[in-house]
């Protein structure tokens, strides 16, 4: 799995209303597009594994997916409709010591 030392995003976070991010969300996408190595994706149907490390327990484990799932098709030129299937791991960490893994990989 690929760690990004950043602080998962919560959905919440993201949006104004329906259709506009939010200044936050965008200081998260810009450092990500920085943060991601160079991969390959799989041209199949696609598993991703995510694990979202928080330094608050009363995170929801699935707010931060959407947001960071987006940003990873930004980067990577894929669609999200191609995932088939995913695994999410919400782990606590000390304050200031957040991170997000995550992994991608063909089904067959």
């Amino acid at each position: 799995m690929i760690k990004i030392d950043i602080k998962p995003l919560s959905v919440n976070e993201a949006w104004k209303g329906r259709r506009f991010k939010t200044d936050k969300y965008k200081s998260f996408e810009r450092s990500l597009l920085l943060l991601l190595p160079k991969i390959e994706i799989p041209e199949g149907k696609l598993k991703v594994n995510f694990e979202f490390g928080f330094s608050n327990r009363g995170s929801d484990w699935d707010n931060p997916v959407k947001p960071f799932q987006d940003v990873l098709q930004k980067k990577y030129g894929f669609n999200d409709s191609k995932i088939y299937e995913a695994i999410v791991k919400k782990e606590i960490v000390k304050k200031g010591h957040e991170y997000i893994k995550f992994s991608i990989t063909e089904i067959k």
